[in-house]
C-alpha cells in the first residue's frame, strides 16, 4: 500500500463530523497525530458539549527574550462530568518529552520545557480568573484510556 496516504491522518486540516459542537472561528488544524486523536475524541464523545481549537490568546513573558508574547493553548473543551456538572477546560496536548525535565532529551527540549512552564503558569492563572481549569495532557492520557469493552479482545499475533 501507499504509506504516504496515511500521513494525512497525523497532521493537517481536521474535518469536523459534528459541526454544531465546534465553536472555533476557523476549522481546526492538527499539528500532530496526538492532536488529531484529541480532535476526534472531542468531536465524537457524547459528553463533550462544545470544543474549540486555538481560540484563546494568553500573554506571557518569554523567559529567554523577556518579551511579552502570546501563548495559544491547543483546545478549549466544555463537557459534562460524570455527575452531570458542566465543566470547561483549557487543554494543551504535548508529547511527554516536552512536559517533564527528566524526559527532555536535548538542550532544545530542555529550553522548550522551561518556556512551557512559564506559558502554562500564565494559562493556569488566566483560566483560574475565568473560573475554569487549564491542563496539559500527554499522549499517554489520550491513548491509555481504559476502554470498557463488552468482550475481551484477543491480541493478534
Amino acid at each position: 500500500g501507499n504509506m504516504a496516504g496515511s500521513k494525512h491522518y497525523s497532521q493537517g486540516q481536521y474535518v469536523v463530523q459534528n459541526p454544531s459542537k465546534y465553536v472555533g472561528a476557523k476549522m481546526p488544524y492538527a499539528r500532530s497525530s496526538w492532536e488529531t486523536a484529541f480532535m476526534r475524541f472531542c468531536d465524537n464523545h457524547p459528553n463533550i458539549i462544545k470544543w474549540a481549537s486555538e481560540n484563546v490568546k494568553i500573554p506571557y513573558m518569554h523567559p529567554f527574550t523577556g518579551k511579552i508574547t502570546n501563548y495559544v493553548p491547543d483546545f478549549m473543551v466544555q463537557y459534562e462530568d460524570k455527575n452531570g456538572k458542566t465543566r470547561v477546560e483549557l487543554i494543551e496536548v504535548k508529547p511527554k518529552s516536552q512536559t517533564v525535565i527528566e524526559e527532555a532529551r536535548g538542550r532544545g527540549d530542555k529550553m522548550a520545557t522551561q518556556v512551557n512552564a512559564v506559558k502554562w503558569e500564565a494559562a493556569s492563572a488566566w483560566a483560574k480568573s475565568k473560573g475554569i481549569h487549564f491542563k496539559v495532557i500527554t499522549e499517554d492520557q489520550i491513548f491509555n484510556k481504559p476502554k470498557r469493552t463488552t468482550k475481551p479482545r484477543r491480541k493478534m499475533r
